[in-house]
């Protein structure tokens, strides 16, 4: 597929990823690269979405305000995930993409499950630091694998019981954080360069297009259903990122 024809797949794609990030919060990477990979083979998908994906979080957690607190509040999850984003990219530089897709929807369908359950407990302040350890490891790894680390984060925040601005501010913030060794990672790899890094740096007009849109809609919504729309994203994405390892395609 020539570059012109990876633009409009993409293009449409982030639209609709954007709406998605502007509804949920999160979930900007899984929607975009589940979109583009009807198309567009996985390692070029993955690499498109590494500057909008820095870009709207940075923008989505500085809008969002309290912007030194939050670093604070979650510098050992971003400090462990960046770690293990870089990592884990590097390890994984071979590993057949149907294996990243079928990690990946199974790690967000446990989480959709647990959270629609309940079966996750909550966990109270004092235990914090362990559980940022814990959540960030599996997210560095997930994330390294396949630029896609909402599902943990996701986990994270929701034992954690923290409410809807903070969960915006949240991953916006730790999501635009990581994104930033996982670019590097790739431009080393030789994943993301020349036309393919311009490219991604345009698909931040559609994406932001699309958040603008989704941004309304969430504005409407009630925390029940706020969560209950995170966690029907994620189910519709877990699935078709089954489906893809399980064909192929």
């Amino acid at each position: 597929m020539d570059i012109s024809s990876v633009t409009l797949v993409a293009a449409a794609a982030f639209l609709f990823a954007g709406c998605v990030k502007g509804i949920a919060g999160i979930g900007l990477p899984t929607a975009a690269i589940a979109a583009m990979t009807l198309a567009i083979e996985p390692r070029i998908a993955i690499s498109l979405i590494l500057f909008p994906m820095l870009g709207i979080n940075g923008w989505q957690w500085l809008r969002g305000g309290h912007v030194l607190r939050t670093i604070r509040r979650y510098k050992v999850f971003a400090i462990v995930l960046c770690i293990g984003v870089v990592v884990t990219s590097v390890l994984a530089r071979d590993v057949d993409d149907r294996w990243l897709a079928g990690a990946l929807g199974v790690a967000i369908l446990i989480f959709v499950a647990v959270s629609w359950r309940g079966w996750l407990p909550p966990i109270r302040a004092e235990h914090d630091t362990l559980a940022q350890l814990g959540f960030a490891t599996l997210a560095g790894g997930i994330g390294g694998l396949t630029a896609a680390w909402a599902a943990p984060l996701g986990m994270y925040l929701s034992v954690r019981q923290v409410e809807k601005d903070e969960f915006i501010r949240a991953t916006g913030f730790l999501v635009a954080v990581g994104s930033v060794p996982l670019a590097v990672s790739y431009a080393q790899l030789g994943f993301l360069g020349g036309p393919l890094a311009l490219t991604s740096a345009l698909m931040l007009i559609p994406a932001l297009a699309g958040y603008a849109i989704g941004e309304k809609v969430r504005n409407r919504l009630s925390p029940a259903y706020f969560r209950n729309t995170i966690l029907l994203v994620f189910l519709i994405l877990g699935l078709n990122l089954i489906r893809r390892a399980y064909f192929g395609a």
